[in-house]
């Protein structure tokens, strides 16, 4: 039996929710950019997600941590006023 390599070789980031209801939707490649696949996190956890033939870019919604081998950001900033 022959096991056919179907790995894609994309990009990995980490998220890791700062706030209870952090969304992370994938958006498609090609000619139209859709969602394709929404989460939910809470307080807490974290998910690692990959770049594929399919998600070309990810939309974060919420207090999280986004760790990228470009290094570490935050997606919502308080305002010190």
């Amino acid at each position: 039996m022959e096991i056919q390599n179907k790995s894609v070789q994309g990009e990995y980031i980490c998220i890791q929710a700062l706030e209870d209801g952090v969304s992370i939707i994938g958006m498609t490649r090609g000619a139209d950019t859709r969602f394709h696949h929404t989460e939910k996190l809470d307080k807490g956890e974290v998910m690692v997600a990959q770049f594929t033939q399919n998600t070309s870019a990810m939309k974060i919604r919420g207090k999280a941590r986004i760790l990228t081998k470009f290094g570490d950001l935050l997606s919502h900033q308080e305002d010190n006023n």
